[in-house]
């Protein structure tokens, strides 16, 4: 009966292991390599008492400016309740509120604050040794490189977001 069975070949299986041939390969790299990136970027904003989820929000406020909630969650990767909890938080803290937008006054615009640009700045202080320690096993012009290749990649061109 198997022999009516014709061959097939198998599929390289996913692994995220060097060397790995599988159509996932990339995808699983990059998640790798994020979990190592938010793992050291995690241990530089622990002493200022924020976590990657509240810098992220932190990002978006000091490149656009003062942003709607919803649009908040979009640029995070967030919903709606969780970008809701993290504007709670930074608000709490004084590094970011919620301010009305003329000519809607059920939307709330959320600003960082004189405080919050200052535990940016401090928080980017803080990574500079720590995002060399990402980048140590890479050789001279690598890092460079690397963050050409993934800029490329996430932003192709004619990308604006």
């Amino acid at each position: 009966m198997t022999a009516d069975v014709p061959h097939r070949t198998i599929a390289s299986r996913a692994t995220d292991r060097p060397g790995d041939a599988s159509p996932f390969a990339l995808g699983l790299l990059l998640r790798r390599a994020h979990w190592h990136a938010a793992a050291v970027m995690t241990e530089a904003l622990r002493p200022l008492g924020i976590e990657l989820r509240h810098f992220a929000v932190l990002i978006v406020l000091i490149d656009r400016g003062p942003t709607v909630q919803r649009d908040l969650a979009v640029a995070t990767g967030s919903d709606k309740a969780g970008i809701m909890r993290v504007v709670d938080d930074l608000e709490r803290r004084g590094l970011a509120a919620r301010k009305a937008v003329s000519g809607d006054r059920r939307v709330r615009a959320v600003e960082i604050t004189p405080q919050g640009v200052e535990l940016f700045d401090a928080a980017h202080a803080a990574a500079e040794p720590l995002a060399e320690r990402l980048v140590a096993e890479l050789g001279p012009g690598e890092p460079a490189q690397l963050v050409d290749l993934l800029t490329r990649f996430t932003h192709p061109a004619g990308d604006e977001t």
